[in-house]
């Protein structure tokens, strides 16, 4: 190994790299007689020790090295013990390390700084071998407490993160079966869900939403036509034109999805539940994002930017956001796919309609994102098609 000199020439302790070491100690002291001193002392203990005569020194082993316990002097030329001590806590890799501090001053002062720094022990000079050899044993029994406790922290966190996951995932697979089932009463594949949630996250993107937004949309836009489960079936596939009752109730799906997605008050587990604190109160979905944003589509996706639409007659920005952008990617799904009232149109006679509606139908913005992300849009559409299995889409992604 090679040797390290101070900056007068003497010779420094190295490192011991034959020991099975029980720790790693690293010394910081300017005196070079000191670090022999220390290494002598250490000669026959099983700790592997690196010594340094300075706190830049220091410091850069510690960025490069694991180490249980620093014993370090406080009077240093240029920068101090104390210097080192608030290096030390103030990085996270190094926080939890033990560090004594090696002082010949009686100022207590001095002495209640080092441990309002952070210091964990404080050793007068002249040092006594068994006194050190306690000390540092002392603080080595710390270090592992603190890092048996870090890896259970970990642990336990990874264990968190893994359940979260599944729950995210089967939280996420209920959605989709859920949004699907209402596709079915008009589309017998129900992809067309899942075409709109993909597109609709797209559309957020490129309008520079945030994350939360992206995954928010993606798992609440399916559910835009949930209202449809209480459609009778006459109406919903009814091959020919809808006479005016007929219209009024098949508007009426954009009310029922909101009811659907809220807590029935008529329903005694809801209200035992909501009483209890297991759920939010009843009709309030400040408490939950996900329940705030399905709602919020599902009564708005049907709305128009020039106010024609409905069921509230909302104009421009009035609609939120979320709506906004659904509407874009619901009707041009439904454009170009087959209902029981009609055929599907090609894409270029789709796109026509789409740009022809900025302004009147649609939000030009949503519509501007729309034509600049084309591309993407009719990828998502050609790879899940009315008769694919979704997940051939996310295995070829």
């Amino acid at each position: 190994m090679a040797s390290a000199y101070s900056e007068n020439g003497d010779r420094l302790p190295q490192e011991g790299g034959s020991k099975q070491s029980a720790g790693r100690l690293l010394f910081v002291d300017d005196d070079p007689i000191l670090l022999n001193l220390f290494a002598r002392m250490l000669d026959e203990q099983p700790w592997q020790a690196h010594f340094c005569s300075s706190v830049d020194e220091a410091l850069d082993y510690l960025a490069a090295h694991p180490v249980d316990t620093v014993i370090s002097d406080i009077r240093m030329p240029v920068r101090d013990g104390f210097d080192l001590l608030s290096e030390i806590r103030g990085r996270e890799e190094s926080r939890q390390i033990p560090v004594i501090i090696l002082t010949g001053d009686s100022d207590r002062a001095l002495k209640r700084r080092a441990l309002d720094l952070g210091a964990t022990d404080l050793l007068n000079k002249p040092i006594a071998r068994e006194d050190l050899f306690a000390r540092i044993r002392s603080a080595l029994q710390l270090k592992r407490y603190e890092d048996r406790l870090a890896e259970q922290v970990r642990e336990l966190d990874r264990r968190v993160k893994e359940r979260t996951r599944e729950l995210e995932a089967s939280h996420r697979e209920v959605v989709w079966r859920l949004a699907k089932a209402a596709e079915f009463r008009d589309d017998d594949t129900g992809n067309h869900v899942f075409r709109v949630g993909i597109c609709s996250r797209l559309l957020a993107e490129g309008l520079g939403r945030d994350q939360d937004f992206l995954e928010l949309i993606l798992l609440t836009s399916p559910l835009h036509d949930i209202g449809k489960l209480g459609i009778p079936d006459s109406v919903l596939l009814k091959e020919g034109r809808l006479n005016p009752q007929e219209r009024q109730l098949i508007e009426r799906h954009c009310v029922m999805g909101v009811e659907i997605l809220s807590h029935n008050p008529r329903s005694s587990a809801a209200l035992v539940l909501a009483a209890e604190g297991l759920l939010p109160p009843v009709g309030d979905h400040s408490l939950n994002p996900f329940l705030e944003m399905a709602s919020s589509i599902a009564l708005g996706h049907h709305e128009r930017w020039d106010g024609l639409g409905y069921p509230n007659r909302l104009q421009g920005r009035e609609i939120p956001l979320e709506c906004r952008i659904v509407a874009v990617a619901d009707v041009f799904d439904a454009l170009t796919s087959w209902r029981p009232y009609k055929p599907p149109l090609s894409d270029d006679e789709a796109v026509s309609m789409m740009l022809d509606g900025a302004g009147r139908h649609f939000d030009p913005e949503v519509i501007r994102v729309f034509s600049d992300r084309l591309e993407s849009l009719l990828e998502v559409r050609a790879q899940i098609r009315d008769r694919d299995d979704l997940d051939g889409y996310f295995n070829r992604r």
